[in-house]
């Protein structure tokens, strides 16, 4: 008796918060349900049709090391371990230069200079990531190859990361498109968090006599930060989830290597390269399905982190030490 009463009462708590508000307000609410709820379905499908996969395999399957349709052994260690490696890659190399790029944009570039320089870096998002792919392909693994891996090697070839035999469509080289493609999203929101720093923030770093360089390390970096991490997760999750650039650069191996100049493979290149033939085995089909379950886990690890980060630099206040 007590459980029926529940749907009853919470319809008539439902009741009174609409009274309460505007159209606007029950539409935007509606809205923001909808989403949530299209997230959950979404998983709840891909749950039941992985259901083959989840029943086989069980947790194993996140530490399993061989992806063999043939005999319908799959596990998904060595596609999540050439996510995290590829996306870290990414963002090693281009965060900085977004950091970079945002600084002058936002702070140092003259006035004729940096709306076209701003439209322009933009623009580089609206790149098919395809068209990303086949540029790296035909001419970054090239120039990966004969020029960029070996002069790494011959520096820090000491390096476990570095050994092995450089050959241009490795981890390495789609860290790198990766960090190409992230750097607009990356750059373009760092600047609107930098310029959204209030002036009187640079003008009282100004006027205890620090240099334009100091003013904006200490006053305006650090203002920003919560938003500067906004945009590195924005990256982080482009990198994780990107799909085609990688497919044609990474090598498509199903193996874990410690050398970053090793071929690999991504849960997003397995599932594009994979899907055509997945559909012979019911079992194959569901293991699929689940690395895309994986995949929206990383994701939503991804998102909490971020969530837990930014509140903590909002509750220690923007310009604090």
């Amino acid at each position: 008796m007590q459980l029926s009463r529940i749907p009853r009462a919470l319809g008539r708590a439902l009741l009174a918060w609409i009274r309460g508000r505007s159209y606007f307000e029950v539409l935007t609410a509606i809205v923001s349900i909808a989403v949530v709820a299209l997230l959950g379905v979404i998983a709840v499908v891909l749950f039941i049709v992985a259901e083959p996969s989840i029943r086989t395999f069980g947790i194993g399957f996140l530490g399993g090391t061989v992806w063999d349709p043939v005999a319908g052994i799959f596990g998904a260690a060595p596609f999540i371990y050439g996510t995290l490696v590829t996306s870290a890659i990414a963002l090693l190399l281009g965060v900085p230069i977004s950091l970079g790029i945002a600084i002058f944009l936002s702070e140092l570039a003259p006035p004729w200079l940096r709306i076209p320089l701003t439209y322009v870096v933009e623009l580089l998002a609206a790149v098919p990531s395809v068209v990303y792919g086949l540029w790296g392909l035909r001419v970054l693994s090239n120039v990966m190859r004969n020029s960029v891996e070996p002069a790494i090697q011959s520096v820090l070839g000491f390096l476990p990361l570095f050994q092995g035999n450089p050959i241009g469509t490795d981890m390495f080289t789609a860290g790198v498109i990766l960090a190409i493609m992230i750097i607009p999203t990356i750059s373009a929101v760092s600047r609107e968090a930098l310029l959204a720093v209030p002036e009187n923030q640079r003008e009282a770093a100004l006027s205890l006599g620090a240099t334009h360089w100091e003013t904006t390390r200490v006053a305006v970096l650090r203002y920003a930060r919560a938003g500067i991490f906004g945009a590195i997760v924005l990256g982080l999750g482009r990198a994780v989830g990107e799909t085609m650039a990688v497919t044609m650069t990474i090598g498509n191996r199903n193996a874990i290597s410690g050398s970053l100049f090793s071929q690999g493979q991504t849960i997003a290149s397995l599932i594009a390269s994979s899907w055509a033939e997945a559909a012979t085995s019911p079992v194959y089909l569901g293991a699929l399905i689940e690395m895309g379950l994986v995949l929206m886990l990383i994701s939503l690890v991804i998102n909490i982190a971020a969530r837990l980060m930014v509140g903590r630099f909002i509750r220690r206040g923007e310009g604090a030490a």
